[in-house]
C-alpha cells in the first residue's frame, strides 16, 4: 500500500484535513485555524494544505476549503481574485542593458504602485490611459449591477486602480529561466474595488449568522448558504471582482512589455500564451462526484496538465509548474513560498545589511521599507516545493533580476 504524501488531522465531527507540509514548518496559530475551519458543518468532503501554509486572517493562507451549498466570504478575502501573471519574451540574458536601474525606473513609471506620500489614492492612475478605460467598458455594466443591490459600493475606487500594482507582496519582476530566455512576471489581484467587495460581504455574512454565533468556531467564519438573501449576490460579486483582478494583470503586463521595449534597443516578441491564474478565488468544482464551492486561500488550481505559478520569495528562484491532477489536495498546489514571520517580526529581526546581502543579485530597492518581504521572512522555496512534488511539476525555473515593489 502506498503511503500518503501528506499527513492528517481528522477530529470526531471535524472534516479531515489533508497537509503537504512534510519538510516545512507549521506554526500552532495556524494549526488552530485550520482545525477551526474543519469544525463548520459545511465543509468537506476535507480541507487540503498547501506547503506555504501560515497564519492568515479568516482562513488560513495555503488552505483549500470546499464547501457544501456554502461560501464563507472570510475564507476567500478581501484580496479577491489575487494572482499572477507570467509571459516569456524572445529575448534573452545578453540581450539586457549591464545597467539594470533604468530598466527598474521605467518600470516603476509605466506601473503605478505602492504608497506614494501626499497622494489620497496612493498607487492609483492620476488620468486612467485608454487601455484601462476601455477595460472599464466591459467591466462596468456588472458593477453597475453589483451597485443597484449594494449602493455602499458605488464611491469604491475601480477604474483608477485598473492597471495598477499596489502595496505589500505586489511586484513586477524580469526572471530568467535555465535557459537565460527573458520571462516577465507580477503578482497582483482586485484591488481596492475587490477590497470593498470582500470587506461588505464578510459584514453581512457575519450579520446574516449573528444568531448561530454560539456554533461557529471563529466569527470570521460566518458563510452565506445557496438560496439565503446575499448568496447570490455574493457570488455575482465575486466573480466580477476575480475579472477585474485577471484584467488587472493583463493591463500591467501590457505596461511593463512597453517599458522593456523602451529599455532594450532588441526587437524582440513576447508569448502571447501568458500565465494568468488566481490564487486567492471561489469558484464552483466537481470532486469526488459532488458539486462543491472551492475557496483556495493561498493556493492555484493545478488540474492534469494545466499551467500554474509559484513564486518564491523576494530574490529567490520561481516557477512555472504544470499540475498533476492529485485529488486528494482538490487539484491545487502552493502559491508561493508562505511567510515564516510576519511584517512586524521581520522588520525588528531582519536587518538592513542582512536585506541587501540576500537580494545582492537583483536590481531591487534595498531600503528599510521592504525588509518586511526579504527572503527570510519566507519559507525557504526549495522545501515548499519539495513537500508538494506529487502534486506539479517543475517546467521551468526562473531567477529575478529585477524586482518592483508595491
Amino acid at each position: 500500500m502506498t503511503t500518503p504524501s501528506y499527513n492528517l488531522i481528522h477530529e470526531p465531527g471535524a472534516a479531515p484535513i489533508k497537509l503537504w507540509t512534510r519538510g516545512v514548518p507549521l506554526e500552532p496559530q495556524a494549526e488552530a485555524q485550520l482545525r477551526n475551519i474543519a469544525r463548520l458543518p459545511v465543509v468537506g468532503p476535507h480541507v487540503a494544505v498547501m506547503p506555504d501554509v501560515h497564519l492568515g486572517i479568516g482562513a488560513t493562507v495555503g488552505s483549500v476549503v470546499p464547501t457544501r451549498g456554502a461560501i464563507i466570504p472570510a475564507a476567500v478575502g478581501v484580496d479577491i481574485g489575487c494572482g499572477m501573471i507570467a509571459t516569456r519574451t524572445s529575448l534573452i540574458a545578453g540581450d539586457l542593458p549591464d545597467d539594470l536601474g533604468p530598466l527598474r525606473r521605467r518600470i516603476e513609471a509605466e506601473v503605478p504602485h505602492g504608497r506614494r506620500p501626499g497622494r489620497h489614492d496612493p498607487g492609483a492612475h492620476a488620468t486612467p490611459p485608454e487601455a484601462s478605460v476601455a477595460a472599464w467598458r466591459e467591466l462596468d455594466p456588472g458593477f453597475r449591477r453589483i451597485v443597484e443591490r449594494h449602493p455602499k459600493l458605488k464611491g469604491a475606487n475601480h477604474l483608477n486602480h485598473l492597471g495598477t500594482l499596489g502595496s505589500g507582496n505586489h511586484f513586477i519582476e524580469v526572471c530568467l529561466d535555465e535557459a537565460e530566455r527573458v520571462w516577465l512576471m507580477l503578482h497582483s489581484g482586485s484591488r481596492g474595488i475587490g477590497n470593498a467587495i470582500g470587506t461588505l460581504f464578510i459584514e453581512l455574512a457575519r450579520q446574516d449568522m449573528r444568531i448561530h454565533w454560539a456554533n461557529l468556531p471563529d466569527r470570521d467564519l460566518a458563510y452565506f448558504t445557496e438560496g439565503s438573501r446575499h448568496f447570490d449576490d455574493y457570488v455575482f460579486a465575486v466573480g466580477w471582482a476575480q475579472d477585474f483582478a485577471r484584467r488587472n494583470r493583463q493591463l500591467m503586463m501590457q505596461a511593463v512589455v512597453r517599458a522593456l521595449r523602451k529599455e532594450v534597443r532588441k526587437r524582440f516578441t513576447v508569448d502571447e500564451h501568458a500565465v494568468n491564474c488566481h490564487h486567492n478565488y471561489v469558484q464552483r468544482e466537481t470532486h469526488f462526484g459532488e458539486s462543491l464551492f472551492v475557496t483556495r486561500k493561498g493556493a492555484v488550481s493545478a488540474r492534469e496538465g494545466e499551467l500554474g505559478i509559484i513564486p518564491g520569495s523576494m530574490g529567490a528562484r520561481s516557477f512555472i509548474v504544470r499540475g498533476r491532477g492529485n485529488a486528494d489536495s482538490l487539484h491545487s498546489c502552493s502559491h508561493g513560498a508562505g511567510r515564516v514571520m510576519s511584517r512586524g517580526e521581520a522588520k525588528r529581526r531582519i536587518t538592513l545589511a542582512q536585506h541587501r546581502e540576500a537580494t545582492a543579485h537583483v536590481e531591487c530597492r534595498k531600503d528599510a521599507d521592504v525588509v518586511d518581504e526579504s527572503p527570510a521572512a519566507y519559507k525557504p522555496i526549495d522545501q515548499v516545493m519539495a513537500a508538494q512534488a506529487d502534486l506539479v511539476e517543475i517546467v521551468h525555473t526562473l531567477r529575478q533580476v529585477v524586482c518592483v515593489k508595491g
